[in-house]
């Protein structure tokens, strides 16, 4: 399919969601539809209850695979929340696939304050000088091999000018939220090369359904595990610091790359707390 025809889909869908109706779309047989890790009857979970789709709207298509990528928020009675979504598109224009992460800071057990939702102009510039679909994956999945055990190696690309979202809050350069977490006015290669994350176990279930070439763009999904068991680490400049997980904990996350020139220059990502542990119904299929 085209960009434009994958484009035309997405619009569909968001404009159904926004009106509750989810039988106003052509779904596939069988379609699956997840929400928040957990496979749904379509019209369950946030077709229920969303008031109105956020301002906020980021699109991206990988026209080889058939699949959409939006990052947004969605307005439910108690809060307003960041929102990634992926569909998967077969050849007669029907949804085939469904996965939606919704961030509810009201159910997390991580809170992010202050959160906003704004546009970034370097996730729609086309890049300069793109690389080929395997190597945009390596650099993105060498990202989570940098994050997993954290140590100081790094095992992906950084530009010097690199920097990340998470849940709508920027936690890299970032002087207010680094009042609450230091490492936040660093940006994204300083972080890792200090080994902050020693305490990430494990990034398992990785998936990257979604390239978009045209754009420079990598959608990811997987999970962080925290076995809670480290309490105490050495960061590589000879400090000392204190776990901030220390219990079995895991986050389901979404992340979005950015890739330029050979390098991550730009992440977005969503994730939220769920089970430890917890497989993936995407994995199954």
């Amino acid at each position: 399919m085209t960009r434009a025809e994958l484009y035309a889909v997405l619009d569909r869908f968001l404009a159904a969601l926004d009106a509750r109706d989810p039988h106003a779309l052509d779904w596939a047989p069988g379609a699956h539809h997840s929400e928040n890790n957990v496979m749904l009857e379509i019209g369950d979970g946030v077709w229920g209850t969303i008031d109105r789709l956020g301002d906020y709207q980021l699109r991206f298509a990988d026209v080889k695979t058939g699949q959409v990528g939006y990052f947004g928020t969605v307005i439910e009675p108690i809060e307003e929340s960041a929102f990634t979504l992926r569909l998967a598109v077969n050849e007669a224009g029907q949804i085939a696939e469904c996965e939606m992460l919704i961030v509810r800071q009201s159910d997390s057990g991580i809170k992010f304050e202050n959160c906003r939702y704004w546009d970034k102009p370097i996730l729609h510039r086309e890049p300069e000088a793109p690389v080929a679909r395997e190597e945009m994956v390596r650099l993105s999945n060498g990202y989570f091999d940098t994050l997993q055990r954290n140590d100081g190696t790094i095992h992906t690309k950084f530009h010097p000018d690199c920097n990340r979202v998470e849940n709508g809050v920027q936690t890299t350069r970032n002087p207010e939220f680094a009042k609450i977490v230091p490492v936040s006015a660093l940006g994204c290669e300083e972080q890792f090369r200090m080994g902050n994350y020693r305490y990430d176990d494990d990034l398992r279930a990785r998936r990257f359904p979604l390239v978009d070439e045209e754009r420079g763009l990598v959608l990811a999904f997987g999970f962080i595990d925290h076995s809670g068991r480290l309490r105490e680490y050495q960061l590589t400049d000879g400090r000392t610091v204190k776990s901030p997980v220390l219990r079995p904990h895991s986050f389901y996350i979404s992340e979005l790359f950015k890739i330029d020139h050979g390098m991550i220059e730009q992440i977005e990502a969503n994730f939220i707390t769920v089970p430890y542990r917890m497989p993936s119904p995407w994995d199954a299929l």
